[in-house]
């Protein structure tokens, strides 16, 4: 069972960040340790929230006593998502170059949370800086939506060819951009290797509830640790998380425990591949 290391934010209601992440590892035949950035009550957007941040000193204690007790040689993968200061951010690259040591052929998984289209960034401009400049290169994969992958390459992404070539000037063996446009209507997946490239595409929903870009970096990672190959990751992750998404409309979270039966055993997306142009 492949053992993932999740860094991210966490909620005690609703399912964003870890509290996303960790069901659909879980659910995709991984284990996870989980170690929260940030604990609240419940994702920002609603009209109350309250917590607080996890202070690094203490993430650097926990991550000393899984050291200690010989269990950080036995993670797979790692998997980095919402920080709330540049701190947060140097605690998990020093995290990779840790287990990295104990374990060279971990994978590195960053879901580089950031911003989002309309809003733009929303985290403070020093934060999405320091994941570009420290996190980004320590990745093999990295997991952004249409608007993250523009900020962070620096290059207009409006389709899916745009997408292909923003994400190979990333530099990582493979990327997964979510919310590309395909279309009127149609927001597309796309996965990018350095030399291939598939999509897989959907209709484009309002009111959907936060979280949908956790759970599917989620998704695809758990498949990719099951052996799948790329564009079969991509189906299966896809699939998943469009069951997900038609079961929360007009709800106020996403429905992974509700709809689990449903998107457990989703059928794959169709998968395309990409040739240029788009």
């Amino acid at each position: 069972m492949p053992l993932i290391l999740a860094i991210s934010s966490w909620v005690a209601r609703g399912h964003v960040g870890l509290s996303a992440a960790i069901p659909v590892l879980q659910a995709g035949g991984c284990e996870a340790l989980s170690f929260p950035t940030v604990i609240l009550s419940n994702h920002p957007g609603h009209a109350a929230c309250a917590g607080s941040r996890v202070a690094v000193d203490h993430l650097q204690a926990m991550l000393d006593a899984l050291d200690q007790n010989g269990w950080l040689s036995d993670v797979d993968a790692i998997l980095t998502g919402y920080f709330p200061s540049p701190e947060h951010v140097a605690f998990a690259a020093s995290a990779i170059q840790r287990v990295r040591k104990l374990n060279p052929r971990v994978q590195v998984w960053c879901d580089p949370v950031i911003g989002d289209d309309p809003r733009g960034l929303y985290v403070p401009n020093d934060v999405a800086e320091v994941v570009r400049d420290r996190l980004l290169p320590l990745s093999d994969c990295i997991t952004p939506n249409r608007f993250e992958l523009q900020w962070l390459s620096g290059r207009a992404v409006t389709n899916q060819a745009d997408a292909v070539d923003a994400a190979r000037a990333l530099g990582a063996s493979l990327t997964l951009v979510t919310s590309v446009p395909a279309g009127e209507g149609v927001i597309a997946n796309v996965a990018v290797t350095p030399t291939e490239a598939w999509s897989t595409t959907s209709a484009l929903r309002n009111a959907v509830p936060h979280g949908t870009g956790d759970a599917l970096a989620a998704a695809f990672l758990a498949a990719r640790s099951a052996g799948r190959p790329v564009p079969e990751a991509l189906g299966a992750a896809s699939g998943a998380i469009d069951t997900i998404v038609a079961a929360s409309l007009g709800r106020d979270e996403l429905q992974l425990v509700q709809a689990r039966d449903a998107w457990t055993t989703a059928p794959p997306a169709a998968v395309s591949p990409l040739t240029a142009p788009c």
